[in-house]
């Protein structure tokens, strides 16, 4: 398999890492997601970088954007859209909510309703919207990136598992290193080389290569151990919910596109292994004895990667 749009991807990651300083591996995570087709969700303190994150990904793929911040008065059909009458028409005209875009950023999710967290269900598992009974499908490709501010914050709530299970990924930027901050506040940080991102992709280019994607090898071994890691977070007893079958076809993809991008047509076990915790971290519920322990999702999440056998490398195509 030719990987044609390679280079492109790699000059996309560059540029978008002139704006982030210092997140290399977040960025080049978060950029596999978008090639596996999956949403991404960062949990993080307010000001690390987020919102510019979005902008500068839409940037250079030349994607559609848009940004809504929840807040508890947001309304489910300030995302899916809504019907108005108009009398010179005489009839019903659909207005389009912010989901009717390419890439959208649903900031400080946990901060809305869990009705209108609701809304993105349908669209972020089916690529469509249903209002007042007629179904549309948003712009393709659809990308969400969704914040949070971590669990207990003030004015936040839970978000209901099946909206979490759509994630593809979760993970956290952090704070940045010494030297990217010290960048930042001489002038030569995110605001500054945002208007410097030259456009490299385009969205027709993404499908493409999602596409490319989907024919990744992957031979049955390694089928069998990503069956293995994720049905290994059931049945223990620090861990009270483990990772839904949405995980597994999760981790086939996210092991794929990691792969693509690591520029083979194969999947090898490290693939899987390396993106094993950001699918399954936000999908498992520790259990009170986990709590006691002070057992963590990341320590959990290890202890299973040790615990389950790796399938010997070799020849990795038939």
């Amino acid at each position: 398999m030719e990987q044609t749009l390679h280079p492109a991807v790699l000059q996309a990651l560059e540029q978008v890492n002139r704006v982030i300083l210092g997140k290399r591996e977040q960025i080049k995570e978060i950029m596999t997601t978008f090639l596996a087709n999956g949403h991404v969700l960062l949990e993080d303190i307010p000001g690390v970088g987020k919102t510019t994150l979005a902008m500068a990904f839409s940037r250079v793929m030349q994607l559609g954007y848009k940004r809504i911040q929840f807040t508890p008065d947001v309304l489910p059909s300030d995302l899916t859209g809504f019907s108005v009458y108009r009398r010179e028409e005489e009839k019903f005209v659909n207005q389009p909510g912010s989901v009717f875009c390419n890439l959208l950023l649903a900031d400080e999710i946990n901060r809305t309703s869990p009705k209108t967290q609701s809304a993105l269900l349908e669209v972020m598992e089916e690529r469509k919207v249903t209002v007042d009974g007629v179904t549309r499908e948003v712009p393709e490709p659809f990308l969400v990136i969704a914040t949070q501010n971590p669990a207990g914050t003030a004015g936040t709530q839970y978000l209901p598992e099946a909206q979490m299970d759509r994630f593809m990924i979760s993970m956290s930027l952090g704070y940045p290193d010494y030297e990217s901050e010290l960048a930042m506040a001489k002038g030569i940080g995110p605001e500054e080389n945002y208007k410097k991102i030259r456009p490299v992709l385009t969205g027709n280019m993404l499908l493409g290569i999602q596409r490319e994607i989907y024919q990744v090898y992957m031979k049955d071994a390694i089928y069998d151990y990503i069956l293995d890691l994720v049905r290994a977070t059931r049945g223990r007893s620090d861990i009270e919910r483990g990772a839904s079958p949405r995980a597994t076809i999760a981790l086939v993809k996210m092991a794929k596109a990691w792969a693509w991008m690591e520029g083979r047509d194969y999947v090898t076990p490290g693939d899987v292994s390396s993106q094993f915790s950001y699918v399954a971290s936000h999908r498992i519920l520790l259990s009170g004895s986990a709590g006691m322990e002070g057992k963590t999702k990341k320590q959990i999440l290890g202890e299973i990667l040790d615990s389950v056998k790796m399938p010997p490398m070799g020849e990795e195509r038939r």
